[in-house]
């Protein structure tokens, strides 16, 4: 039999660990910022055009690359971080398996230039698809400049998997800000398409928050800081009050490294506990610092996955932590025994002697003591006037005589009869609804009965009203007596004014968009004023996760989410008239079975299916 086991070829094995490695161009942002970190860099550039598609830079101003280490940084399983197996479980660094360069050089144009501080020049080198193609000298900031061009271009068929820009550049800036809040004592300078997005200079972890999320952001931060000897605890939590529905900012680092770990995330719930919604979502900021021997990174290809040794400790400090910062800093409710402050004597009566009340009581007064000038006592009730009462009698004197009148004559007023467990009526028994469990409307129909979801049809109502409105643009506006102002990052302004005109047909008007601040004056005529942050903030949410190309599909995006916004929810009591309106306007749509989601609204039950439970 022949052999048909081989080796692969470099090239080959190079695109496979890419398709590990390197799944969109943000991978390649976070490698090549981590890279950066590393060479001890105090000022890093990140340079992006058409969301890293077309090209990914990065220019720091580190310790640089000799001319044999920067031929040496390309190639697999070279790194200056680990000479032997120990040294996994003792990373203080990054990067170390050496496997990002080469992958990336494997499926993309990649150019580097670097020199070392000491050195009159430093070394060029381009390379296509893990090809070296030149290596020249030349003059050089000290320092090195990394750029990724064309990516995924030998690989049409990973290039096709991307999103579009819109949701290619969000995931950039996500990685973007996991990499600058671990390190805020680096400078960060973000440009995409020639426009800056980002300018973090030095500071303090408090102050870059502020710079990425916007100066609203310093008063909702609660600080948490606790040592022990297993862990050392440090950081922010966000305010009860400020939980969003969305999982936006929620940041663990291990030992600067950002990591994902939905066992310390329930922890974090944990102690939320009772101070937020059951659909809402805490924020953090939380730095963790354990012994390097106590966790192993070498788990997950992009190292967002750690093992802990004593996770469990772990949890319990974590979640204790969280609690005992919410009561130090009177963010949860506490039973306070100590004596209230306002109850102390006040200053000027601090030296003087409290003097017992007096209590003046006379000895000689009975209640039922006779008095002799009254005569007899009697306790009867006399009445001064008469003359309002006597009124009643006017007309019966001299033995009048009352007019009769039977009990038939009598009408009495009664309750309105929305309608009958047995009614006898066949044809008001036919369009009768009722509502089950706040959920289900129940209407008869001649084969048995139908359950409608009252949530999805209102969905699939409000669904194709709103996308009628926006390609009409017949939308009717309420205008506020005073304009709501809303908080939001600069990225959500961004995405929402990019959406501007979409959303102005469905009813909102927008007087100003401000740096971190959104100004409405005008909402659709079917919400209310209280409702507009959570719909915002649900709309920025569904846009972040899958946004298409502008244009039908993007229109169809945001009736899709209005309407699940604007929807009735579950657990809504609804008259009769509101039920049956909801089923009138269902029978109405184009697809009254479907929901936008593509879940089904209703359901038939056949008399006969009820027949056979009772057989």
């Amino acid at each position: 039999m022949a052999d048909i086991i081989q080796l692969l070829p470099d090239h080959v094995a190079n695109q496979i660990a890419a398709g590990e490695v390197v799944q969109r161009p943000a991978s390649v942002v976070k490698e090549l910022l981590e890279n950066a970190i590393d060479a001890k860099a105090t000022s890093i550039k990140l340079i992006i055009k058409d969301a890293g598609k077309t090209l990914v830079q990065v220019i720091d101003n580190g310790k640089g690359m000799s001319l044999t280490d920067a031929r040496m940084c390309f190639e697999r399983h070279a790194t200056s971080k680990i000479r032997k197996a120990e040294d996994l479980f003792n990373i203080h660094t990054k990067g170390f398996r050496g496997e990002a360069l080469a992958s990336i050089a494997a499926i993309a144009h990649v150019e580097l230039k670097t020199k070392i501080e000491g050195e009159e020049i430093g070394t060029q080198i381009c390379i296509e698809g893990s090809h070296v193609n030149s290596q020249e000298p030349i003059v050089t900031p000290t320092g090195t400049t990394i750029s990724v061009k064309n990516l995924f271009y030998n690989i049409p068929a990973r290039r096709n998997f991307l999103k579009s820009n819109t949701v290619e550049i969000r995931h950039i800036i996500d990685e973007f800000h996991r990499v600058g809040l671990a390190h805020p004592q680096i400078e960060f300078i973000l440009l995409s398409n020639g426009t800056s997005i980002f300018n973090l200079p030095s500071s303090n972890i408090r102050q870059r928050i502020v710079n990425i999320f916007g100066a609203k952001t310093n008063e909702k931060l609660v600080p948490v800081s606790e040592e022990t000897d297993i862990v050392v605890v440090d950081g922010f939590i966000i305010k009860p009050e400020f939980a969003k529905k969305s999982r936006g900012e929620q940041f663990f680092f291990v030992n600067n490294r950002y990591i994902k770990s939905s066992y310390l995330h329930h922890a974090i719930l944990s102690a939320f506990e009772g101070l937020i919604k059951d659909s809402s979502q805490p924020g953090y900021f939380l730095f963790l610092e354990v012994d390097t021997q106590s966790i192993d990174i070498n788990i997950h290809p992009t190292k967002t996955e750690i093992k802990f040794d004593d996770e469990h400790s772990i949890y319990a400090m974590l979640r204790s932590t969280i609690k005992h910062s919410l009561g130090q800093f009177s963010i949860a409710p506490v039973l306070d025994f100590n004596k209230d402050s306002g109850l102390d004597t006040p200053y000027d009566y601090n030296q003087k002697k409290p003097v017992p009340p007096t209590i003046e009581v006379d000895r000689n007064f009975n209640p039922f003591q006779r008095d002799s000038s009254q005569g007899n006592f009697n306790p009867t009730y006399k009445r001064e006037k008469t003359s309002s009462w006597e009124a009643m009698y006017v007309g019966l004197e001299n033995g009048a005589s009352v007019e009769k009148f039977s009990k038939h004559d009598l009408k009495f007023e009664s309750d309105e009869v929305t309608g009958n467990l047995f009614d006898t009526n066949e044809s008001e028994r036919g369009r009768s609804t009722f509502q089950l469990q706040n959920k289900y409307l129940i209407s008869p129909v001649k084969s048995g009965m139908m359950v409608i979801h009252q949530n999805l049809a209102h969905q699939r109502i409000l669904y194709e009203e709103l996308l009628k409105n926006i390609t009409v643009k017949e939308a009717v506006s309420q205008q506020l007596l005073f304009p709501l102002q809303i908080q939001l990052s600069s990225i959500d302004i961004a995405i929402i004014k990019n959406i501007q005109e979409q959303l102005e047909h469905t009813g909102f008007v927008f007087s100003a968009f401000k740096e971190d601040t959104l100004e409405i004056s005008g909402i659709p005529v079917t919400i209310t004023e209280s409702q507009i942050p959570s719909i915002l903030e649900q709309l920025i949410n569904d846009i972040n996760e899958e946004i298409p190309e502008p244009g039908f599909s993007q229109n169809d995006l945001l009736a899709k989410s209005l309407a699940k916004s604007f929807a009735v929810k579950t657990g809504t009591s609804l008259n009769k008239e509101e039920q049956e309106h909801i089923i009138h306007q269902l029978f109405a749509c184009k697809e009254p079975t479907i929901a936008p989601n593509n879940k089904p609204i209703l359901i038939t039950i056949d008399a006969s299916d009820l027949d056979k439970k009772f057989m």
